[in-house]
């Protein structure tokens, strides 16, 4: 029997200045929007045309800073596909983005189908890809907030992991997170491997309304927030900016510790493909050709 085609609505986060990449990456141009690893686009542009087939995706919305504003529209235009732009008037954190992303698609249908998606990550099989979002889409319209495990190819202690737990019916081959794990030293890395923990890829799946009642529950400070700052957007040329005194008063916080370490309800969805954040030169040189010199 085929599987019911869901569709998804996806969230494309562009925070972040990338550091650790300095000086291809710095506050002027951020990682996901240089061309460090393919000289035709950035890693943002990549993960925008990664959602583009309209059979499986809705159109996707960046939540990008303010300062962005124009690179992401120019960016996005150059691909000539279409995206929403929300801006944040200040970085908050994840838990306030992904509450924002949650509000933004329940207006459209309470039980949308969220995926959060970092823009700064490397996936060069997008029909892998897409395919394992839509297989984790069952799973966040049975109830579960998914995401997506890296089956590990090295024990790298620069990424979180996770352990898997019983099997999730309603979505094959996925599993409850049975624990999130921070990122190990060498010896820890090279044990979990060993016990199958996968890597945390930070992409999730989610239905609407069920985030927003994670939200209200364990952090409605930063729901408040993000409903008082939408509420209150403007537009402005082609982009909805968030209000800026109601985004600042959201708490900073990560939607890992905010709501995935604290939910009965988290899932994981073991996968295969190639995949990097590249947030290190090193990881940035895993990712790209290279010899034996």
């Amino acid at each position: 029997m085929s599987r019911p085609s869901i569709q998804i609505h996806p969230m494309i986060l562009c925070g972040g200045t990338g550091t650790r990449l300095w000086p291809a990456s710095r506050e002027s141009m951020p990682k996901q929007f240089a061309r460090l690893v393919d000289a035709e686009r950035s890693t943002f542009q990549a993960t925008l045309a990664r959602v583009s087939d309209a059979t499986v995706f809705a159109t996707p919305t960046v939540i990008a800073s303010a300062e962005a504003r124009f690179i992401v529209a120019e960016q996005r235009d150059q691909l000539g596909l279409s995206a929403d732009i929300l801006l944040e008037p200040q970085g908050r954190d994840s838990a306030a983005a992904v509450a924002v992303a949650a509000l933004h698609a329940a207006a459209s249908d309470p039980q949308a189908v969220v995926l959060i998606m970092a823009a700064d990550h490397v996936v060069p099989d997008t029909a892998a890809f897409v395919d394992a979002v839509r297989r984790a889409a069952a799973g966040a319209h049975a109830g579960y907030t998914m995401t997506l495990g890296i089956e590990p190819d090295r024990p790298a202690t620069d990424y979180g992991y996770i352990r898997r737990g019983e099997p999730i019916a309603e979505a094959p081959g996925a599993a409850r997170v049975a624990r999130f794990v921070e990122k190990p030293n060498q010896a820890g890395a090279e044990a979990l491997i060993t016990d199958g923990a996968l890597w945390n890829s930070g992409y999730f799946l989610f239905r609407a309304d069920l985030m927003l009642a994670e939200l209200e529950a364990f952090v409605p400070e930063v729901l408040a927030a993000a409903r008082a700052a939408l509420e209150a957007a403007v537009t402005d040329l082609d982009f909805v900016r968030l209000d800026a005194a109601a985004f600042a008063q959201a708490p900073k916080i990560s939607i890992d510790y905010a709501v995935m370490e604290r939910t009965a309800r988290a899932g994981v969805l073991p996968v295969s493909f190639a995949w990097s954040d590249v947030g290190t030169w090193d990881a940035v040189w895993q990712v790209l050709d290279h010899d034996e010199a």
